[in-house]
């Protein structure tokens, strides 16, 4: 086992033959740690104290997500939900009308208290009440910076255009900010659970558009969820690109084609 699963044992009391490695679990470690009172999880996370924040944050504004247990130097102890991966159709209708509450939580600037990061994507949050710049420098430019010269070329082209694609002031709406299907949990026909949020403030249509990005969610999401506001068509490549950016950097060239056709899309 890991230093990390002997780290879990430890802590917990629970041997370490008896740790269970979950799915999923790209960006850090996750073991199941079976225990008498129940069953907890048990994640490996740089940012465990801003993670612990932002599922607080959700279960404030209603979000089901799993409890925060504890925080450990590094990791974090979250209550277990159990998952059987059935998304039936009352499933997504739960998960729009549960997203769309959720975004109702709109107020103050767009961003968020601190700064944390998806892998080795360190994200800048610094709050400012200016949407389209923070969507352009502090998402678009900044996560392109570590690119090659063309792609930052054809972003920096890009962000100079934004003014004229995005509204500037949409209510800063409390987003989950990595929603797709691998951190939605569901279970006997229901949503469970939202796992592994990346929080911040921001147009309610980056959520929506994340959701999109790797498949698209039935009718039953979209009447549940409510009308979209005029546009978003043409605004959705440009925020499908940020976590399309994020993908590129962390596992390489099999996302280029991804963003090469966002970019297109993008660029009209």
């Amino acid at each position: 086992m890991s230093g990390f699963a002997q780290r879990v044992a430890a802590l917990t009391g629970v041997g370490e033959d008896r740790l269970q490695r979950l799915s999923g679990g790209d960006l850090s470690e996750v073991l199941l740690v079976p225990r008498p009172e129940g069953a907890i999880v048990a994640k490996g996370s740089p940012s465990a104290p801003a993670e612990a924040a932002m599922l607080r944050a959700l279960a404030a504004a209603g979000m089901p997500v799993p409890s925060v247990e504890g925080e450990h130097d590094g990791m974090l102890l979250l209550s277990y939900v159990p998952n059987d991966g059935v998304f039936s159709p009352r499933a997504w209708t739960d998960l729009g009308e549960r997203l769309a509450a959720l975004h109702a939580h709109a107020g103050g600037n767009y961003g968020w208290p601190v700064d944390y990061a998806l892998g080795t994507v360190t994200l800048d949050n610094r709050e400012q009440d200016d949407w389209v710049a923070f969507w352009g420098q502090q998402r678009l430019a900044a996560t392109a910076s570590l690119l090659d010269r063309p792609w930052r070329e054809r972003i920096e082209r890009l962000v100079a255009r934004l003014p004229a694609m995005l509204p500037r002031a949409p209510p800063p709406a409390l987003l989950h900010g990595d929603l797709w299907s691998g951190n939605i949990l569901v279970r006997g026909g229901r949503l469970a659970a939202l796992i592994d949020p990346a929080c911040y403030r921001g147009d309610a249509e980056v959520d929506l558009a994340m959701l999109r990005l790797f498949g698209e969610p039935p009718e039953d999401f979209w009447e549940a969820y409510g009308v979209l506001a005029p546009g978003w068509e043409a605004r959705l490549a440009v925020y499908q690109l940020f976590p399309a950016l994020v993908h590129l950097r962390l596992f390489g060239a099999t996302y280029a084609p991804l963003v090469e056709r966002l970019l297109d899309q993008a660029s009209g």
